[in-house]
């Protein structure tokens, strides 16, 4: 799980927005109840194994400490990664990590304490229990049986133990004893262990429908670990009651689960906030007819019309007669690419004296520079209205890049498991909360709450002109499909027809969201559900299902075109003419978080199971490649098509060491913040500052 960031959730684990003391001590506490679980139940399942600790005082805790190498090691292990990690990626001072290690200790040891002086308790009762059993010699001699003695080689053989001072001491002889005695011990212990594990599972609960309120807001390690701590648990419950059946037991429960799942009773499906759900008979037909119904010429001839008149609103606020107009393709790719995609735009705003987003008339990409792209647009649409706002601010790249990885674990532990049935309104429509709301919450709460609000907000000043025109594109499951979303009409971009021929023969392979959801009301879709949609990274947040017949989920934009140029290119096709007539040229600004070419790494893997592997791979690995093969063939036609001055200006986030590479996932460290800042300052970001500079005076 490291691709997705989740080492960063425990080696500098965040609570309230903050690493520190608190911070360190929940996750210290939630180790505590994993490493606990694991020894409740190791112990259930093998104190039959180590039959001699039933006659000695406190068998649990000599248990524990018989055991203690393993998470030891872990724990040692853990504060090494977690220094190594604080200082050099979050630059965390060395007494500040200090800090927190202490309260992952006084977490931890807290926890222990607690679980310890829980089973003493419970020592205590089943001594008082079975103290006549004990005393009574003739009750013993009773229990004892030729069937019943125990085979002192039973098991694993033991010969030396530690008590609980640390003292080596051998094993008793406990032959003398019968099962059923010993036994009956281990029954009482165990009962008292499975107390502990729905405690667990309690707080699991609790906090799932609490989890809106921030003190409740655990971190993701923690959510994880407790989680790990139940897994655990229930195969250990499960192992020790349906013994053999158990494998038999999880099959069944399966087909059950999957029974009820396809009869309607549990549905764990996400929806697009803001969108009608309500009425089945109203949902449109997904097939090929209907699709294509949405893009016949005389719609297609209506929606040109209509974005011919933002075209010339567009150039009615431009200084210039004939302007340059610029189109801005930003990349996903996590944090990284917000970041890198937020320190490029303020940049442009510098070197452009402002007037970058004034002459921009189209913004289009995937997952995280969309998150950057929407913000900027928003910071820029307010200060329209409100000089005081500077839009070159580092506040705003701190606030875009906040960590969202934290919330999505917690809430999927939390919530996607163990509470699925907790629901929210949106006007007069109800969702479920699941990690997807959560990472929404999130977002919302980075930026502000300037976000907050549907996309038909924008309805009137992109009509309008007065900021750039967004297209938000996301991926159709089942038939890799574009799904677009806009406030404008796009059935001109549902085809494409870059060589002109007649359109009655060509596949639709991109929908226009509007067009298709015209009765479940498209424009009140939550603006931030949009970029979720756009940036929804397989199993990291959840597919979102749509109110069609039969039903479709989408994800990330990147799947089909995670740079945004093929949705630039086909609109400059459609409306070449007007840019040929009105403009002084085409800039196409393209912002991604990863070299173009790609010889700088290499994705095979050496040896044998190179040979196995890499021939199941090469399409993940060459995913992004393939992309720019593509739309590298695209660029050549739209030079093609466009007589007038086109140009591509590329800035690449560039590591300054090709193995130091950020990650791609949706938590950057402050390290990495600085890295993805500096590398503006690299020539080839350097030269591209100044191409648009040059280009656009």
């Amino acid at each position: 799980m490291k691709v997705y960031g989740s080492d960063t959730l425990f080696l500098a684990p965040e609570y309230m927005g903050k690493v520190n003391f608190a911070s360190g001590a929940i996750v210290g506490i939630a180790a505590g109840i994993f490493i606990m679980s694991w020894n409740i139940s190791t112990f259930i399942l093998h104190s039959h194994r180590t039959r001699f600790l039933a006659t000695t005082t406190k068998p649990f805790f000599k248990y524990c400490v018989n055991n203690a190498i393993i998470p030891l090691s872990f724990l040692l292990f853990y504060f090494y990664e977690a220094f190594e990690f604080a200082t050099k990626n979050e630059l965390i001072p060395v007494n500040e990590f200090l800090l927190i290690a202490l309260g992952f200790l006084a977490g931890f040891i807290f926890l222990c304490a607690f679980s310890f002086a829980y089973f003493f308790t419970a020592d205590r009762r089943i001594e008082r229990s079975l103290s006549p059993l004990i005393n009574n010699n003739r009750r013993r001699k009773k229990i004892r049986n030729a069937h019943t003695t125990i085979n002192a080689g039973f098991g694993m053989r033991v010969g030396y133990y530690l008590t609980t001072r640390l003292v080596w001491r051998k094993t008793r002889d406990v032959t003398h004893y019968g099962l059923d005695f010993l036994d009956n011990i281990f029954r009482r212990h165990h009962f008292a262990a499975m107390i502990s594990m729905l405690l667990a599972f309690l707080f699991m609960i609790i906090v799932g429908f609490f989890l809106d309120y921030k003190i409740f807001q655990i971190p993701a390690a923690a959510s994880v670990l407790i989680f790990f701590s139940l897994m655990i648990g229930l195969i250990g419950a499960l192992s020790y009651l349906m013994k053999s059946w158990s494998i038999i037991f999880v099959i069944g429960l399966y087909f059950v689960l999957n029974a009820l799942y396809n009869a309607g009773w549990i549905d764990p499906r996400n929806r697009a906030y803001g969108l009608d759900y309500s009425n089945n008979k109203n949902h449109p037909a997904y097939n090929h007819a209907s699709l294509q119904a949405l893009c016949n010429p005389t719609q297609i001839e209506a929606d040109k019309k209509n974005m011919l008149e933002i075209l010339n609103n567009w150039k009615a606020r431009q200084k210039d007669k004939n302007p340059i107009m610029v189109f801005l393709n930003v990349s996903g790719g996590g944090l990284r690419s917000a970041s890198f995609v937020m320190d490029v735009l303020q940049q442009l705003d510098k070197v452009t004296q402002g007037n970058f987003m004034r002459s921009t008339f189209l913004i289009s990409g995937a997952s995280g520079g969309m998150f950057s792209a929407t913000y900027f647009r928003e910071l820029y649409s307010r200060k329209l209205r409100n000089d005081s706002i500077n839009l070159q601010s580092s506040f705003y790249t701190d606030q875009i890049s906040g960590d969202l990885l934290n919330p999505i674990f917690s809430s999927m532990i939390s919530r996607d498991i163990f509470c699925p049935s907790q629901d929210f309104q949106i006007g007069k429509y109800h969702y479920v909360k699941d990690r997807g709301y959560a990472f929404e919450r999130k977002l919302n709460e980075n930026t502000m709450g300037i976000m907050d609000k549907s996309i038909g907000a924008y309805a009137e000043d992109e009509k309008k002109a007065n900021i750039p025109l967004m297209i938000f594109n996301t991926v159709v499951t089942s038939d890799g499909r574009k799904l677009m979303l806009c406030t404008q009409p796009l059935s001109f971009l549902m085809q494409s027809n870059f060589m002109e021929v007649d359109s009655s023969s060509l596949e639709v392979d991109a929908i226009d969201f509007g067009a298709l959801f015209k009765n479940q009301d498209p424009l009140n879709i939550h603006l931030l559900t949009a970029l979720r949609m756009n940036a929804t990274f397989p199993y990291v947040l959840p597919n979102v299902w749509l109110p069609t017949n039969p039903v479709v989920d989408v994800m990330d934009a990147g799947v089909r075109d995670n740079y945004g140029q093929e949705t630039t290119l086909r609109f400059l096709n459609v409306f070449q003419e007007w840019i040929k007539a009105n403009t002084g040229g085409v800039l196409l600004v393209q912002v991604r978080d990863r070299p173009r070419d790609g010889w700088e790494t290499s994705n095979a893997t050496p040896g044998i199971s190179g040979f196995l592997v890499t021939p199941a791979t090469i399409f993940q690995n060459n995913w992004y490649k393939l992309q720019d093969y593509f739309q590298n063939d695209q660029i050549t036609y739209a030079k093609s098509f466009i007589d007038s001055n086109f140009k591509r200006i590329t800035f690449m986030y560039l590591p300054d060491k090709p193995d130091k590479r950020v990650p791609l996932n949706f938590h950057i460290t402050g390290s990495e913040k600085k890295e993805v800042l500096s590398s503006l300052s690299r020539p080839n970001n350097a030269k591209a500052f100044e191409e648009v500079s040059q280009y656009l005076r």
